[in-house]
């Protein structure tokens, strides 16, 4: 039987397997042999792009706080971006009861695991110390200019503070962040990262503010859009 690549095909296959360090078989084997050497070629460049690092930065609510194993944000975040197809590992950098300014003093340490893009979720404990926002502001820059200057893409998602504070406080509080994202437009901005779960009881555990798991998985399935956005500003491993 005549081989299966076509005349004008047999030089160039033979150039492939030669690159590929192996001898060209006669008729079917050397079709085998090729399907092989290729595959020999696309292995290694998936094994060097591996998974894209995601730093979730931030308190109880990235923490997974008063949940199982595996029910908190994180791991459902990253379940979440699976489902859908992408090869993503999400990393818990959340350290319940932190502030802003935790997060600012703990950031190189978090960045020793080289994270891709980085989820910031910092500052409902700055709203439940009542903590002046023009701190709250100071810190977060000082932390979306550290992960600028390093060319990471950044997600900021926005928290609210507690109605009894009061209108003033609550609306600078809030201002801060989108202050912040207006500040930097290359900052993918998530206004309020509890949005449609914040004062919902059947979502949240008994003390009212710690999302449950079904809590989570609504938290999860609002945010997953600017994720993606974020993720697409990440970029594409070099070739070869």
């Amino acid at each position: 039987m005549a081989s299966m690549a076509p005349k004008r095909f047999q030089p160039t296959v033979s150039r492939v397997a030669s690159a590929c360090h192996v001898a060209v078989a006669p008729n079917n084997g050397r079709r085998a042999i090729l399907v092989a050497a290729l595959a020999g070629f696309a292995a290694p460049v998936r094994a060097q792009a591996g998974p894209i690092r995601l730093l979730a930065l931030g308190d109880s609510l990235t923490a997974g706080y008063g949940l199982p194993a595996g029910q908190g944000f994180v791991p459902r975040l990253e379940a979440a971006l699976r489902q859908r197809g992408r090869n993503v590992r999400v990393l818990d950098a959340g350290v319940s009861g932190d502030t802003t300014a935790g997060g600012l003093a703990r950031l190189d340490w978090a960045l020793a695991e080289r994270p891709h893009a980085v989820l910031v979720e910092l500052g409902g404990n700055d709203g439940l110390r009542a903590l002046p926002p023009r701190q709250s502001r100071a810190n977060l820059a000082a932390i979306l200019d550290r992960l600028a200057s390093r060319d990471i893409p950044v997600l900021l998602a926005g928290m609210v503070a507690p109605p009894n504070l009061g209108t003033e406080y609550g609306r600078e509080f809030l201002s801060t962040f989108a202050d912040l994202a207006r500040e930097r437009p290359g900052v993918v901005f998530y206004p309020f990262f509890l949005e449609g779960v914040a004062a919902e009881p059947a979502l949240n555990q008994p003390d009212g503010i710690h999302p449950n798991a079904r809590g989570v998985e609504e938290v999860v399935r609002r945010i997953l859009p600017a994720v993606e956005t974020l993720l697409a500003r990440v970029p594409a491993p070099p070739a070869g």
